[in-house]
């Protein structure tokens, strides 16, 4: 389908500041699809997406968007865009149907055009019963639902969300990342910031972490993951002697050293079946353990691993 979003050696330098926030800063977002852009605070992700967005311009590099070119085309980006910043944009005096027909006049819709789509984002954001109420009395997962059906009164091709669950609780957070499924199913492009690697895994079919304010590692949550380590067997026996045991008897069936600690036993395994033949092995032995849990790798692991260990 192509790239929706390409950006090319991208720098920004803020006068004052020691370093650049963004430092050769490379991306490709394929159309349709969902990429997250995961680093530490100060890493450059809100300058990236500021960027990408035409609200502030940059030192060197180049970069597209839609089709558009960033400096030289930004009204066609522009209108090809939707932006869901980390504060919502919506008035709270206001009730949501109001608020969303303020947003369509103010994008060029008629008044019957503004009202039509309003009543249509209300009814597909599950807030019939909140339409007409003040949005200061919404919860903060009605408000961010409304803040995303703000940014889709003229449909966008392609979709910047900066921290969109940050404060929220867990189901309000399921909410929006629902809401974001939906739009990738209809065929919008989703570039999203975020701190919790819990979302990233959840939504994003690429990942991008940054560094120092360019991207050192990116790939699938799956590809990204699987360069951390393997998949581990963690079990623990009734005594030191019977781990010890445990892990003679699951040597063969490991892709990498088992650690013995005390009565506990790590085993790295290769897949599903490697830990069905283990369990089997194991009781074959009669050394049954008291606790044993499968752990795989996440994408907290990666990040870790992308901050610590200097990945590039």
């Amino acid at each position: 389908m192509g790239a929706a979003i390409e950006a090319r050696a991208v720098r920004k330098h803020y006068r004052g500041a020691e370093r650049p926030a963004l430092d050769g800063f490379d991306l490709r977002v394929e159309a349709g699809t969902v990429c997250a852009l995961l680093g530490r605070n100060g890493a450059g992700k809100t300058t990236a997406v500021r960027i990408l967005t035409t609200l502030l311009d940059f030192d060197d590099g180049a970069a597209t968007v839609a089709g558009h070119d960033v400096r030289s085309g930004g009204d066609g980006v522009r209108r090809a865009i939707g932006l869901v910043g980390q504060n919502a944009a919506v008035d709270e005096i206001l009730g949501g149907r109001a608020n969303l027909v303020l947003f369509g006049r103010l994008r060029g819709l008629s008044k019957t055009a503004a009202r039509d789509r309003a009543a249509e984002l209300i009814t597909r954001f599950g807030l019939d019963n909140a339409a007409g109420r003040a949005v200061g009395t919404y919860s903060g997962g009605m408000r961010r639902r409304l803040d995303l059906a703000a940014s889709l009164v003229v449909p966008p091709s392609v979709l910047f969300v900066d921290e969109p669950t940050t404060g929220l609780d867990p189901d309000a957070r399921r909410e929006v990342w629902a809401t974001v499924r939906r739009l990738v199913d209809d065929g919008v492009t989703v570039l999203l910031t975020t701190q919790y690697l819990e979302e990233a895994d959840e939504l994003a079919d690429h990942v991008a972490m940054l560094r120092d304010g360019r991207v050192v590692l990116e790939g699938s949550p799956a590809e990204l993951t699987s360069l951390v380590g393997d998949t581990r067997v963690e079990a623990t026996f009734g005594s030191p002697a019977d781990a010890a045991a445990a892990a003679r008897v699951a040597r063969p069936h490991a892709v990498g050293p088992v650690h013995v600690t005390g009565a506990s036993v790590a085993v790295p395994v290769a897949d599903a079946a490697a830990v069905t033949r283990l369990c089997a092995a194991l009781a074959g032995a009669g050394v049954a353990p008291v606790d044993l849990a499968v752990r795989r790798p996440t994408l907290d692991d990666v990040f870790t691993h992308v901050n610590t260990e200097g990945a590039r």
